[in-house]
């Protein structure tokens, strides 16, 4: 069970952002600091495909509505690499059956990236875009922080990154308010949108 933590840590940080996850991971494997990195992350491709995908994740997450929308694009992306990446972490270190593994960091990965995509939702209610773009950097510098202090402490680090996801299932629960108006103003515009173009005048055939 030694790998559990890391498993845990790595479905967590996944839920946020999972490029960066295996960027970070496969960085910290290539360079020597981590031998618990399969070597299937510290491909060169594996990196490159990464640190593109992260760079885009890193612009999109700022934009209010468009990280919305790339969270719902990655409900499915961020869990299924939560998976792939605990599975991976726990074939390496044969401590922990890799299914279970692959259900604990798509498990976690899922609840947090329901909290991320919830709380971004609040946040979009806002008319201005400082506060999307203050909580994306910090999430940002949480997963890299919560992710680099897991290589050196596992088990401190999975404590942090549990705290975190319960306080954020209280903050989700506690912003409902908010994200029902963020879903009604978002089905107001589609509807707007769909009137418009049901009204607008048809070219002369």
């Amino acid at each position: 069970m030694s790998v559990l933590p890391l498993v845990f840590t790595s479905g967590w940080a996944s839920g946020i952002n999972a490029y960066a996850v295996a960027l970070l991971l496969g960085l910290f494997g290539v360079t020597g600091l981590s031998d618990e990195v399969p070597a299937s992350l510290q491909r060169t491709d594996v990196l490159v495909v990464a640190g593109v995908l992260f760079l885009c994740e890193v612009v999109a997450d700022k934009i209010p509505y468009v990280d919305s929308v790339w969270d719902s694009v990655h409900t499915v992306v961020r869990p299924l690499a939560g998976a792939v990446v605990a599975a991976l972490l726990a074939g390496e270190s044969g401590s922990l059956p890799e299914l279970a593994a692959a259900a604990i960091g798509g498990s976690t990965a899922l609840m947090s990236h329901l909290v991320k995509a919830g709380t971004r939702m609040a946040v979009n209610s806002s008319p201005e875009p400082f506060s999307n773009i203050a909580v994306s950097v910090a999430e940002d510098l949480g997963v890299a922080g919560i992710v680099t202090f897991a290589i050196f402490h596992p088990v401190a680090a999975a404590v942090v990154a549990g705290t975190l996801l319960l306080l954020g299932i209280v903050v989700v629960a506690f912003l409902a308010s908010r994200i029902r108006r963020y879903l009604r103003r978002r089905a107001q515009r589609r509807e707007e949108k769909r009137l418009a173009g049901a009204g607008s005048p048809r070219p002369p055939g």
